[in-house]
């Protein structure tokens, strides 16, 4: 997919370069020519115009500075007979050519035109009753633009090379995002597979051996109590994997409403306070009064739960785990703090992965990597930040909300 993704990104950018190397080329090539023409003709039409040459008074045909194209004149006297004057480029004593010449444009009902043919462009002129063609060679006109023509041929395939070496590089950079989700997703799926395959395998084990009669009573009831307690393990799972799918198709509206924050993470406190008793664990919060945000009250109690249920799975009971909630200019910043190895940086960066577990070896099949994600997910809807630190021993997680 991601291949094919490629292709046609580079395929678009090709055909972009491509409609605008033709209007580029095309309009240069058609404004030169139309300006070549242009000075051809006015050079033409100031041989035509100029006063003849009076051989009384000994002045000689001079030809005007501007003119820079090999021309002759040819005049047609009311009589028909032919003459001929210009430079030494042409040879003008050849009749029959000049008179083919006259006839040909006489044919024509244009002022001006060119004859492909012999090479010329032609310019009618009326004084009286004497008649006159100017004619102008285009040859070098031709010359310019086969050359121009050449020249964009060259530059044109130049261009498409570069174009097409930066299109897969942009193709790469602009498809890396989709691969990355891409992966993601794929890797999702795995583990949501390898998480679930276990309870179901475990299930069926114990379905099996109740089945079997060998088993005395009490057995049997060991193996009811293990289906239940992994049906509800999975049933823990499958509800998170459907929250994390709801929250990225964003499914779930957030309710936005002027939320107390601070009330919010103090009654959340309190049902966590028997558990880390229990655990010989010492909980103290530092909130600061009437911090209020705008938000989803249940989503952002959601993400309190996940983060001080996360420090008593994983903090050291050595030291107390630490709930502070304080302001920071336009910002609240909650963080949550507790004594335990410190996370690495790349464990830093991946722990709000899903599915991403820190100790492996500390994994008592209560957790599945999720809880951080979900917690992330729903920050991100609130266009929020969360992040984790390590300091002095210490792992922080920061949660940052605009007031």
């Amino acid at each position: 997919m991601l291949k094919r993704l490629r292709i046609k990104f580079i395929a678009v950018i090709m055909s972009i370069v491509t409609v605008l190397f033709i209007v580029i080329f095309g309009l240069v090539l058609h404004f030169t020519m139309q300006n070549m023409e242009r000075e051809s003709e006015q050079m033409m039409r100031t041989m035509a115009f100029r006063p003849p040459a009076d051989a009384s008074m000994h002045k000689p045909d001079i030809t005007p500075d501007n003119i820079r194209l090999p021309f002759f004149t040819v005049n047609i006297s009311h009589d028909g007979e032919i003459t001929a004057s210009g430079g030494d480029y042409f040879d003008l004593t050849d009749t029959e050519m000049l008179e083919k010449l006259v006839d040909t444009v006489n044919a024509s009902k244009k002022e001006t035109g060119i004859l492909p043919d012999y090479g010329l462009r032609y310019m009618k002129n009326y004084r009286g009753r004497m008649r006159s063609i100017v004619f102008a060679d285009i040859s070098s006109e031709k010359a310019m633009i086969k050359g121009l023509i050449r020249n964009m041929v060259i530059i044109g395939l130049i261009g498409y090379a570069v174009f097409f070496l930066i299109s897969l590089l942009l193709a790469k950079w602009v498809t890396k995002p989709v691969e990355k989700t891409w992966n993601e997703q794929k890797q999702f799926i795995a583990d949501a597979s390898h998480e679930l395959k276990t309870p179901l395998t475990v299930i069926m084990t114990n379905a099996e051996m109740m089945s079997d009669k060998s088993y005395s009573e009490s057995a049997r009831d060991g193996f009811t109590k293990n289906i239940l307690s992994t049906s509800q393990r999975m049933r823990g799972l499958v509800e998170s994997l459907l929250e994390l799918a709801r929250l990225d198709n964003n499914r779930t509206q957030i309710k936005c409403e002027t939320v107390d924050l601070s009330k919010l993470i103090n009654d959340s406190i309190l049902p966590f306070e028997p558990l880390f008793y229990e655990n010989d664990m010492e909980l103290s919060s530092d909130i600061d009064n009437d911090i209020k945000v705008s938000g989803d009250r249940d989503k952002l109690r959601q993400v309190v739960n996940i983060l001080l249920d996360n420090a008593l799975k994983y903090s050291d009971p050595a030291d107390k785990v630490t709930v502070k909630l304080k302001r920071h200019s336009s910002e609240c910043i909650l963080s949550v703090a507790g004594l335990g190895t410190p996370l690495t940086k790349e464990e830093r960066e991946n722990i709000f992965k899903r599915f991403y577990r820190v100790d492996q070896a500390r994994n008592d099949g209560q957790s599945y990597g999720l809880g951080l994600s979900i917690a992330d997910s729903i920050i991100k809807e609130h266009n929020g930040k969360i992040w984790a630190e390590s300091e002095n021993g210490y792992n922080i997680f920061y949660v940052s909300l605009t007031m």
